[in-house]
């Protein structure tokens, strides 16, 4: 293919298709790059396979170039030049086998054929030569990768069992390619994935939740999650959500499938962003309603406090599949936790009192939070929609209004917590009892602040915070005689 011998005739192409010569021996770039260059799309990482040693083709081509960064993995066969800020893998080809009980495969020398009869996917079975001649550009295709690029197909070269039984992280893989390229899995293939799903258990949660976050990030991820079930692989990864699936009735009123509700919300924030800690925030903004829903005889269907347990269930679920529990794990919290409060005020009378204190516990989030609320809006009602989208703008109005005039998102009130001590003349080894005092001063103040009682002014919080303790009893040690 013309095109490809212009896309590979450049460095690093050319350098190591050189010094392969030079070493005698064939090299070929393998895999997602060749993939990649023909679906148009592009790649920084470039793997190379050599019929021989990788390690010894590395080292020559990093000896070759001045700025080059070698670095060698001997206990894996492989190594990786840095130039040109590309990272180049190398790995000499081989043939693999596994035990059952692991995905670690017993490696061994091979044949270009047994290198590609191992890899995951005809797409990525793919080889390009780099070797000078006739055979520079050549494209070495034993799968009908190419056919299945054509035609968006999930494949594997060979039998799907084994494939999947040997390295079941390929089940997730070939989810995630689907997804990503929106390609369709082939139902032999598909099938084979549902015969193997219980071998996911040996896969690390870590490597799991990986292919998760690289499939929110598809254009449309709630695709991949139809793939998972559709695979049998949604209640292994993330039986929360498997749970949401479905819909009651009783007394001929259902309520709508959450699952597929959730979905929607996803997409619709994937569309305005690719923030991946917000579209997690999506996917378990009502992850608690299998569990908090009711039947009540007058309202129907309820979900009451869903979002406050939901927030509850996000750490559980962030250590389940190893997400990292830190600021990342607080933000999708706090969204899941906030998520109603938006919609509670447009459907009620918007206050001042009400858009300060959201602003205040969403803090710089607020935007974030805004566009997961708007994104939550899936009702097939057109006029229902255009009320709320139209109210939600007041409520922004009302937040930049405010916001501007209070400096809310930042707030921190102005009496805090060493000035009241210090103003009653505290110390920490003090009993609780008496120390708890100092929260409830400062909250009151807070609140005094946000319901519009006082202004954001340390003169006045100071003034309220003494008549507050007043009436608690304390005198202040500057009042003493």
């Amino acid at each position: 293919m013309a095109e490809l011998r212009e896309a590979i005739s450049r460095e690093p192409f050319l350098t190591v298709g050189r010094v392969a010569d030079r070493l005698n021996r064939k090299a070929y770039v393998v895999g997602g790059y060749v993939r990649d260059l023909l679906l148009g799309r592009r790649s920084k990482d470039i793997d190379f396979v050599t019929v021989g040693s990788g390690i010894e083709l590395a080292e020559e081509i990093a000896s070759e170039k001045k700025h080059a960064r070698l670095t060698v993995f001997r206990n894996f066969g492989t190594a990786q030049v840095v130039m040109g800020g590309l990272e180049l893998e190398f790995v000499g080809a081989r043939k693999e086998s596994y035990n059952r009980g692991s995905r670690k495969p017993i490696v061994e020398d091979g044949t270009l054929e047994d290198d590609l009869s191992r890899r995951d996917f005809t797409i990525n079975a793919l080889a390009l030569c780099v070797n000078s001649g006739d055979c520079f550009g050549e494209v070495v295709d034993m799968f009908g990768g190419i056919e299945d690029l054509h035609k968006g197909l999930i494949r594997t070269p060979l039998d799907p069992d084994i494939t999947f039984s040997d390295d079941p992280l390929r089940m997730l893989r070939a989810v995630r390619f689907a997804a990503r390229l929106d390609f369709t899995i082939v139902p032999e293939t598909m099938e084979a994935i549902r015969r193997n799903a219980g071998r996911l258990e040996i896969i690390s949660r870590e490597r799991v939740a990986d292919e998760l976050c690289k499939m929110m990030q598809a254009e449309k991820p709630s695709r991949a999650w139809m793939l998972l079930l559709e695979a049998g692989l949604l209640p292994l990864v993330l039986p929360e959500l498997d749970a949401m699936r479905g819909v009651k009735t009783v007394k001929g009123r259902g309520h709508k499938d959450n699952f597929l509700h959730t979905l929607e919300v996803l997409d619709n924030v994937a569309e305005k962003s690719d923030s991946l800690w917000l579209r997690w925030g999506a996917l378990l903004h009502d992850i608690a309603k299998p569990v908090t829903k009711r039947w009540d005889m007058k309202q129907g269907w309820t979900f009451h406090n869903h979002n406050f347990i939901g927030a509850r269930m996000v750490p559980k679920i962030f250590r389940s599949l190893k997400l990292p529990l830190n600021e990342k794990m607080k933000y999708v919290q706090k969204l899941v936790e906030l998520h109603m409060r938006p919609i509670a005020l447009v459907e009620d009378e918007v206050t001042d009192s009400a858009v300060r204190r959201l602003l205040f516990d969403a803090g710089e989030d607020i935007e974030d939070l805004m566009m997961l609320c708007e994104a939550d809006i899936t009702s097939k009602n057109a006029d229902k929609v255009r009320r709320l989208l139209h109210n939600f703008q007041l409520v922004r109005e009302k937040m930049k209004d405010l916001e501007e005039r209070d400096h809310i998102r930042t707030f921190q009130p102005p009496v805090d917590g060493h000035e009241i001590m210090a103003a009653f003349g505290m110390k920490p080894t003090d009993s609780p009892d008496r120390l708890k005092i100092v929260g409830d001063l400062k909250n009151y103040v807070k609140d005094a602040i946000l319901d519009g009682r006082i202004r954001n002014d340390h003169d006045e919080a100071r003034a309220l915070m003494l008549e507050r303790a007043a009436e608690l009893g304390l005198t202040a040690v500057e009042t003493k005689k």
